[in-house]
């Protein structure tokens, strides 16, 4: 069973009116930005440093990957989690998460759809002008 852990991304926004609006790979950087609702002006940025694996999904897929009765910590209109359980983190290379080490699923959702990352390394969040 998928549990869920919320993240403070550091601004309350309500993510189901929010989408990704930009990703940038660069070497041994991963970022995502996603449309702050009621902010024509600024995005909010999520950032990885090293390497990292990426999952974008639209919602309906997503909503079939799991029962949604055996999902725990979900917080509704949250946009990021750190998640433990999810098939997505668990059919991905035993191999690199042995070499990354410690390596954690972290998920951000919106009403359009949902980015999932696994990395050695923890998000970091900045407001960004758009």
């Amino acid at each position: 069973m998928p549990r869920f852990f919320p993240i403070d991304a550091g601004i309350s926004f309500d993510c189901v009116r929010s989408d990704l609006h930009d990703i940038r790979w660069q070497v041994n950087e991963f970022s995502a930005d996603f449309a702050l609702p009621d902010e024509e002006k600024h995005l909010i940025r999520v950032s990885f440093d090293g390497n990292t694996i990426v999952r974008i999904l639209e919602e309906m897929p997503l909503s079939t990957e799991n029962d949604p009765a055996k999902v725990d910590g979900l917080v509704p209109h949250h946009f990021a989690y750190r998640v433990e359980g999810a098939t997505f983190a668990a059919t991905q290379s035993e191999a690199w998460k042995q070499v990354m080490g410690g390596v954690h699923h972290y998920q951000f959702v919106t009403g359009w759809g949902c980015l999932d990352v696994l990395s050695g390394n923890e998000p970091r969040f900045e407001i960004v002008e758009a």
